[in-house]
């Protein structure tokens, strides 16, 4: 029995309501799936998200420029002492008709990257200037916005005037990166076999003048689909470096008879149209050979009027 009895308050049992979250909110989803079918049917875009949109792609555009001039930096720059002394910058014309009939693209060939600028950086020695490279860059500056820079390495005391100039007159004028297609730097160095890079992250450098003409000549037009056709330029780009340039006087001769009966049959060495080893063969003789046979004589004539070897005549001389 209790010490003594109270009257209770509230007749009624109180019922409390807890909840079952510490707080509430709308539901989102609903929100943006109500949006969604309201900006579907009216044929409209949120304002924020397009201009979300258009900052994004700019931001993107920019880190590409910078990626692309950062690794054209990290490609020239390989060595503890790679500084570099002297620069020449010159700007390529307006892309013009070519002797090829190909054409390549270079997103296909060397990967889109959202038209930030590919760089070709090549190191060679100017005791042997790469004359089929400058050709070769002739032909890319007309088909292609290019930007072509000479340097001078450390390791190199000096080189001639006609080589600092040998990829056009110095452009003083300010440029933008963006605004070309393909960069061409040249990096006089002392180095026992020239190199090129392109990728430093996905691609190991590629060695020899045979090696590195053949990936730019492949920016120029596609190599023929005929295997013995294309085993035929290969043989004559091998025939000039291996032989006409590092072989003995007697190799020399035989690659001269070899190259006379060629072009007593065909106007080129691999048919009726200019290919890679007219360009290889004709630098090395033009750098080895003092006297040619008459079809020679002929064939080096006619690639003297096409205009494309001008750029190796004065480092000839």
């Amino acid at each position: 029995m209790p010490m003594y009895q109270v009257k209770p308050i509230n007749g009624s049992e109180i019922k409390i309501d807890l909840p079952t979250c510490m707080y509430k909110l709308p539901n989102v989803h609903a929100q943006a799936s109500s949006c969604s079918e309201h900006a579907l049917q009216n044929g409209e875009l949120d304002p924020a998200v397009a201009a979300l949109e258009l900052r994004q792609d700019e931001i993107m555009r920019r880190l590409y420029e910078l990626k692309a001039a950062v690794e054209g930096l990290a490609k020239t720059v390989t060595t503890p002492d790679a500084d570099l002394d002297v620069t020449v910058t010159s700007l390529s014309q307006s892309p013009t008709s070519t002797a090829f009939r190909g054409t390549s693209d270079l997103d296909s060939l060397l990967g889109k990257d959202l038209g930030a600028l590919r760089d070709v950086v090549i190191n060679a020695s100017p005791t042997r200037p790469p004359l089929t490279l400058l050709v070769l860059h002739g032909l890319l500056c007309q088909r292609y916005r290019v930007l072509s820079t000479v340097h001078i390495h450390s390791s190199v005391a000096s080189v001639p005037p006609a080589l600092l100039s040998c990829l056009g007159p110095q452009h003083a004028d300010s440029y933008t990166r963006q605004s070309f297609q393909l960069g061409f730097t040249l990096i006089w160095k002392d180095v026992p076999k020239l190199q090129m890079k392109f990728n430093v992250q996905n691609m190991c450098p590629i060695e020899g003048e045979a090696n590195v003409a053949r990936f730019l000549f492949r920016l120029l037009s596609p190599y023929p689909s005929d295997p013995a056709l294309a085993t035929l330029i290969d043989s004559w780009v091998d025939t000039a470096f291996f032989q006409l340039a590092e072989g003995s006087a007697k190799e020399r001769a035989t690659v001269l008879r070899a190259l006379n009966s060629s072009l007593g049959r065909e106007p080129w060495l691999a048919g009726p149209e200019l290919s890679l080893a007219d360009i290889a063969c004709y630098c090395c003789v033009r750098q080895t050979c003092s006297s040619t046979p008459a079809n020679v004589q002929r064939w080096l004539k006619d690639c003297d009027n096409l205009g494309h070897f001008s750029s190796t005549l004065p480092l000839l001389q």
